[in-house]
């Protein structure tokens, strides 16, 4: 059964950084396009950065020249790098296989930014 853990969030004011982190355990990580996740309140979960197993990445325009995705196969890690952060980031961020090419694994408990003054 594949445990995805994600850490590394909190409280940062705006234009401020955070380094997330996911671990994945119970899969061939690098077989597949990871990709990050964030809720926020009152919203559905969407997508917002995906990167392959041969590196290339994507995002969606919100977040484009701010956030950076990168993975560690041999560490089954993915991580996302979150730069010039604003209050409308503010969310649980999740990490997950990319859900238009594969089915998702269940979610693990997510990490919380929050981005305020």
């Amino acid at each position: 059964q594949v445990q995805l853990v994600e850490s590394g969030g909190g409280l940062v004011q705006p234009g401020g950084s955070l380094r997330l982190s996911c671990a994945a355990s119970g899969t061939r990580f690098s077989l597949y396009t990871m990709g990050w996740y964030r809720q926020a309140p009152g919203k559905q979960r969407e997508l917002v950065a995906t990167i392959s197993s041969g590196r290339s990445t994507n995002y969606t325009d919100s977040v484009k020249g701010r956030f950076t995705i990168s993975r560690d196969n041999a560490k089954n890690t993915v991580s996302l790098q979150m730069n010039s952060l604003r209050p409308e980031d503010t969310a649980v961020y999740y990490c997950n296989r990319d859900q238009r090419l594969w089915t998702l694994w269940s979610w693990g408990r997510g990490t919380e930014v929050t981005v305020s003054s």
